[in-house]
């Protein structure tokens, strides 16, 4: 009968602690970081909206800022010409401003 050493060795008991802090750290980078600046970008691109802007809304709708105004309960309210009919949109609701026409299309009258 041949007798074996105990198994030695195997992993530290700082290995456990060590994936889950990369798995946070991935999940930070991948996840939590780009979204959070995503944010940081729309929210400075709708404080920089002023009339005469061209905008188009996550409805689609692609127009000319007529007028801002700042509504009850803190909310603001976009007047958007588009063609000939006037669209009141909520500000968080404008997804893009400037050329928001599609590339090769007119930009809105």
């Amino acid at each position: 009968m041949i007798l074996q050493a105990p198994a030695t060795g195997g992993l530290s008991p700082l290995w456990l602690p060590l994936q889950i802090v990369g798995i946070g750290l991935v999940f930070y980078f991948l996840i939590i970081r780009p979204q959070s600046q995503a944010r940081k970008k729309q929210a400075e691109l709708l404080d920089s909206l002023k009339k005469g802007d061209d905008v188009m809304t996550v409805g689609g709708i692609i127009g000319i800022v007529k007028d801002i105004k700042l509504k009850d309960g803190g909310e603001t309210r976009v007047t958007i010409e588009s063609g000939t009919a006037q669209v009141v949109v909520e500000r968080s609701r404008i997804i893009r401003v400037g050329n928001a026409s599609a590339p090769g299309t007119p930009a809105p009258v």
